[in-house]
């Protein structure tokens, strides 16, 4: 007996898991004007419309070919820290089958968090036949993350899509845009690693019953044992900012690198001064003036 003649619909016996990779990230940084810095923060903390995109064509995927007979279920896949489990919750209401968090305390670089999220996919993990992504994150990107996703688990992999249509059991029709307004068309068959833009799909709203009951759910936790090369951040000395000067004068390059570099002009001879502290201060700013770190001399 031919065995399509048992399976004439081509369906996975063992099933079809969609995984959709999500990223814990900052919406709304908030930045220290002087140094630099972002304060991080879990009120501002949360997901891309791309993540929302990628979650909710999972669903309609695993909803189109159960309809065809095929047993699918889809899994959020997160790298993130403890406080991103509540707005993980909320994918359990809108129709997600697993939801499992990779321990992730702090943030890494692109290539760190794919080897992570590679490690949770293989096939002796959450076994993902389709792992869908966000075209770019709301904190980097860089949109680096699903390219290696698919270098790790060797799988095909088809990146900025803007529209997905489901066909057979295991395969669907992808569109990607192209310069110059051209499209093209993608068939994409088990296993690969796609990504979605945000304008792709909007997620669900779940109804007030199915949130209420995804607060009682368990968000799995696993902390892959990844080693990482030890990073070292160099501490230098503080450096002022930068001042606006005016170019230099001069006809020739000759008198303009002399008066850059003031070889022909007076240097001030150095002093020891010993002043009651009023006077001092009303030294410092003369000498601040002198040298042009204020706009004028300061008030006698």
């Amino acid at each position: 007996m031919n065995p399509a003649d048992l399976n004439p619909a081509g369906l996975n016996p063992a099933g079809i898991n969609l995984v959709a990779c999500v990223k814990w990230a900052e919406l709304r940084p908030e930045i220290d004007p002087l140094h630099g810095s972002v304060e991080a923060s879990q009120r501002s903390s949360g997901f891309s419309s791309s993540d929302f995109a990628a979650v909710e064509s999972a669903l309609r995927l695993a909803q189109a070919w159960s309809d065809q007979g095929q047993t699918c279920g889809v899994t959020v896949l997160c790298a993130g820290p403890e406080g991103a489990e509540d707005s993980l919750r909320d994918f359990f209401a809108v129709g997600a089958t697993r939801v499992v968090r990779v321990h992730l305390a702090e943030q890494r670089s692109s290539a760190q968090v794919a080897e992570l999220l590679a490690s949770a996919l293989m096939p002796s993990q959450l076994n993902a036949q389709f792992v869908i992504c966000g075209d770019v994150s709301s904190d980097r990107g860089s949109g680096s993350v699903p390219a290696y996703l698919a270098h790790h688990l060797g799988m095909q992999q088809a990146l900025g899509l803007i529209g997905l249509e489901s066909t057979d059991p295991g395969s669907l029709h992808a569109t990607r845009r192209l310069d110059g307004g051209r499209r093209e068309r993608l068939l994409l068959m088990t296993a690969a690693v796609i990504s979605v833009e945000g304008s792709v799909a909007t997620l669900r709203r779940s109804s007030l019953a199915a949130t209420l009951a995804a607060k009682q759910k368990t968000v799995e936790v696993r902390k892959q044992q990844i080693d990482w090369p030890t990073e070292v951040n160099r501490l230098r000395p503080w450096r002022p900012r930068a001042r606006v000067l005016a170019p230099p004068a001069g006809d020739d390059a000759l008198s303009r690198i002399l008066e850059l570099t003031g070889a022909q002009s007076g240097s001030t001879a150095a002093r020891t001064l010993r002043l009651d502290p009023e006077q001092a201060a009303e030294a410092v700013l003369e000498q601040l003036a002198a040298w042009g770190y204020l706009d004028d001399s300061p008030p006698t």
